[in-house]
């Protein structure tokens, strides 16, 4: 084979490798849009694909999806409490990057967090008490506290191991995961319904709803129903020192109104499906109601 055969043969599967890689570009997280066109990343319709890094904010969109679809990968009627508790942490920011007054919610939701990863982590202790062999056998986390054996391991084994152990009360408040995972579901709805609100369109006269409209029906729906009138007068200050729409665009990383739905509907299908799940949880136990 001469020099030209040769080169041809290489040359080949290598152009085909180089053209393979810059069409996988096309389906990995992307920059910011904003910094797309001074890079090689291809800038694309947000249809596809979601921003990986959102320069100069906490909260970012590509990490929240990671944390909600991993924390499905388990059986179709199951979520993960490590992933699910790591997107709560991400939506914290997403809370908090709404102002100072919202803080009075996320420091509620910070609490609750911090109830199950601690009893995760007294389990895992006891385990470890009883057996040390054993308790090398529990769940192992990153930097999110969450360590605890499997009954912490995912909604479906806390709640069926707090309630064989007596830690659930259907009459009076107690210091139990499922109790606490209760009042983050609730919230989460009310997140969902608020993302899904700023997704949609304007109405005939093309006017967009204010996020203040959006988050007090969203608040409506979820959680007025469970708070009491102190609670909920304190909500109505909030929703009227919300920021405008331009501050929620910024917060998702996208710069025109059309450019929100896309990337919202995403976000909001992934967070139905871990809502569902977990209602459905708590139906079959039923703790749709815990005190």
């Amino acid at each position: 084979m001469g020099i030209n055969g040769r080169l041809q043969r290489y040359l080949l599967p290598a152009s085909i490798t180089a053209l393979l890689l810059f069409l996988s570009s096309f389906w990995l997280p992307q920059i910011a849009m904003r910094d797309c066109e001074t890079s090689w990343h291809p800038c694309l319709s947000f249809n596809f694909y979601l921003p990986t890094v959102c320069q100069g904010q906490q909260f970012q969109v590509w990490r929240l999806m990671s944390h909600l679809t991993s924390s499905m990968a388990t059986h179709s009627d199951d979520v993960l409490m490590e992933h699910y508790l790591y997107s709560w942490d991400e939506l914290i920011k997403f809370m908090e990057s709404l102002g100072p007054l919202v803080s009075f919610f996320s420091q509620k939701v910070k609490d609750k967090i911090a109830v199950i990863r601690e009893l995760a982590q007294q389990e895992k202790e006891a385990l470890e008490k009883r057996s040390p062999v054993e308790g090398h056998s529990g769940l192992q986390t990153r930097a999110s506290g969450l360590q605890g054996p499997a009954a912490y391991s995912s909604v479906r084994s806390m709640v069926e191991s707090e309630l064989q152990r007596g830690l659930v009360n259907f009459s009076v408040r107690t210091r139990s995961g499922c109790r606490n995972l209760l009042r983050l579901h609730r919230s989460l709805l009310w997140i969902l319904l608020l993302l899904q609100g700023l997704g949609e369109g304007p109405d005939a006269q093309g006017v967009y709803r204010t996020p203040g409209e959006l988050c007090r029906d969203a608040y409506t729906v979820a959680l007025a129903p469970h708070h009491p009138w102190l609670i909920r007068s304190a909500a109505e200050l909030v929703f009227v020192a919300l920021p405008d729409r331009r501050v929620f665009l910024d917060i998702v990383c996208v710069r025109k109104e059309e450019e929100v739905g896309p990337v919202l509907n995403i976000v909001v299908d992934v967070m139905r499906e871990v809502y569902t799940r977990t209602q459905s949880i708590l139906e079959e136990h039923n703790m749709i109601e815990l005190p």
